[in-house]
């Protein structure tokens, strides 16, 4: 994989997780909510018009850019595993952005999957 192969590869993984990241954030701006026939309007509202959640959607379809022009680069069955790497970032942001918990077995399992990606990348 060349230089311009993987950074595609790590925009379109980069991307995703900050999507994943942003719209959680707007999900905690909004707090816990059910979807009704009531409150479909109100809640879907509320949803389209919370920054986080915006700015998050748009990362998805520039992500969704990134990753077809990866994807014309690199073998699938090389580019699909490197979306771990999304995992590792995500669960990292999650602990300094939100306070979420990071336990050993998550931790072990963040080795693990690190691990794995090095191995493909190098095959």
């Amino acid at each position: 994989m060349n230089a311009l192969s993987f950074f595609l590869v790590l925009c379109g993984v980069l991307l995703n997780a900050a999507a994943q990241l942003l719209l959680k954030a707007g999900t905690n701006v909004i707090g816990a909510f059910e979807f009704s026939r009531e409150n479909i309007v109100p809640v879907g509202w509320k949803l389209a018009s919370e920054p986080h959640i915006i700015t998050g959607l748009a990362c998805y379809v520039v992500s969704v850019v990134v990753w077809i022009m990866a994807l014309s680069r690199v073998e699938v069955s090389i580019a699909y595993p490197m979306l771990s790497i999304g995992y590792v970032v995500s669960a990292i942001a999650a602990w300094y952005l939100f306070g979420e918990a990071v336990t050993l077995m998550r931790l072990t399992g963040i080795g693990f999957i690190i691990i794995g990606v090095f191995i493909v990348a190098r095959s």
